[in-house]
């Protein structure tokens, strides 16, 4: 897969997006189903679901295999690599390049697992352990 960048993702396909890298190759059916189960109250239709994954296999964002009679669809890029380039994006916009202070805004903005915690002090030792 080339590293070009996709197109940014909107809320609604960010949704679908989850449920293909949860459950891998789906069906609208399936996508749908799984939507309606984690948000029941937001409730999408199957045929805004349908109409929603075809936009996003014309935008690049998922892959659409054709040969069963249902659809089976994928996400086009990983998980990892689309929320790098989300935040590469919003560092960029909002932060002026300073991922510092997207981290600082992002820690005091909501309360933080002391795992959560652990993670960030492991990821900060090993990139000052790259640094010598």
């Amino acid at each position: 897969m080339s590293e070009s960048k996709l197109p940014r993702p909107t809320d609604g396909e960010l949704a679908i997006l989850r449920v293909l890298w949860e459950r891998g190759d789906s069906t609208v059916r399936e996508v749908h189903e799984a939507l309606h189960r984690r948000e029941p109250a937001e409730a999408t239709g199957y045929t805004t679901v349908l109409k929603l994954m075809q936009i996003m296999t014309d935008k690049g964002l998922v892959a659409r295999d054709e040969s069963q009679r249902a659809h089976v669809y994928r996400a086009h890029a990983t998980e990892q690599r689309t929320q790098r380039q989300l935040v590469t994006d919003l560092v960029e916009r909002a932060f002026g390049g300073s991922p510092a202070r997207l981290a600082m805004q992002a820690l005091s903005s909501r309360k933080t697992s002391p795992e959560e915690l652990a993670q960030l002090r492991q990821l900060l030792d090993s990139m000052e352990g790259a640094d010598e």
